[in-house]
């Protein structure tokens, strides 16, 4: 089924049809890409792209190429019926759900992108591949929507980069603009990957924002290769296996030794909680 209508939402599935609305439709288009098993950090995306458009498309589709784990892929959250019926509420315009056949038609393989240092550095280093399938994705899902505007959240500071660089290497118009991480009462970053936490490492894991946020008490006490050694220590401590902790430059994402170094240093860490690999990052002020 290519199409539905709802009351106050349009829905899809096949390119074309999606693609057909948006001609005919007046006015800008505002996009937010999602992966599904949508949170309240989605729902502010969305009202961030309807300040800033007049039409908010947003994508639901579990992109295969950028996982590197066949497990992580099959075990990732979904819920069709609940992402629609939050869209709906939250005031969503249009929803999609691109099918595997619009999206590679060619076989199920990432285009190759010239990312530079972004390839290389935190979760570049750590998921090999993985940017590619995001670049190749975005591009594609760019390429059928055409927006002009598009919203990412900060939680995903590096992806954000990598699309921004592959935005300027297709030539895509659309303006990416991000929006601040949204948190849990106890500081652990909203991610649908939370859902998959089991109860004792969902206790555990607001100590990554803890530990970010005493590295930038720390500034004036330890170097950042000091303050990076503590919050590795701090997360360990809580059961949780970090697999880095990196403090870099905001701009360049390329690490500092002196704090002088960066006008705007960023804390990123990736850890795992039980079988759950959770991301996260803060700007030391």
């Amino acid at each position: 089924m290519p199409y539905v209508s709802s009351r106050f939402m349009h829905i899809f599935r096949a390119v074309e049809s999606l693609s057909q609305f948006l001609e005919e439709s007046e006015g800008r288009v505002g996009f937010v890409p999602t992966m599904g098993a949508l949170h309240q950090g989605h729902l502010e995306l969305v009202k961030e792209a309807k300040s800033k458009s007049d039409i908010v498309v947003v994508s639901v589709y579990v992109n295969p190429t950028q996982f590197n784990n066949p497990d992580d892929l099959k075990n990732y959250p979904r819920d069709e019926e609940g992402d629609r019926s939050k869209l709906e509420s939250a005031g969503c315009d249009v929803l999609w759900f691109p099918q595997e056949s619009d999206m590679y038609p060619d076989g199920v393989h990432s285009e190759q992108f010239d990312l530079g240092i972004l390839e290389n550095v935190m979760e570049g280093s750590f998921r090999p591949g993985h940017y590619q399938g995001v670049a190749t994705i975005v591009d594609r899902l760019f390429s059928a929507v055409r927006p002009d505007v598009a919203i990412f959240g900060e939680k995903d500071f590096q992806q954000v980069a990598v699309i921004r660089r592959m935005a300027e290497l297709k030539s895509h118009p659309t303006e990416i603009f991000t929006a601040s991480t949204i948190r849990e009462k106890d500081g652990l970053a909203m991610s649908s990957r939370n859902l998959l936490l089991e109860p004792n490492y969902r206790e555990a894991s607001p100590v990554i924002y803890k530990a970010m946020k005493r590295a930038g008490e720390d500034r004036e006490n330890m170097s950042p290769d000091h303050a990076k050694a503590a919050a590795i220590r701090e997360i360990q401590s809580s059961g949780l296996d970090v697999e880095y902790v990196e403090i870099v430059d905001s701009s360049t994402l390329s690490s500092i030794v002196k704090w002088d170094e960066s006008e705007e240093p960023r804390i990123f860490v990736a850890a795992y909680a039980g079988k759950v690999r959770l991301i996260d990052n803060l700007k030391l002020n």
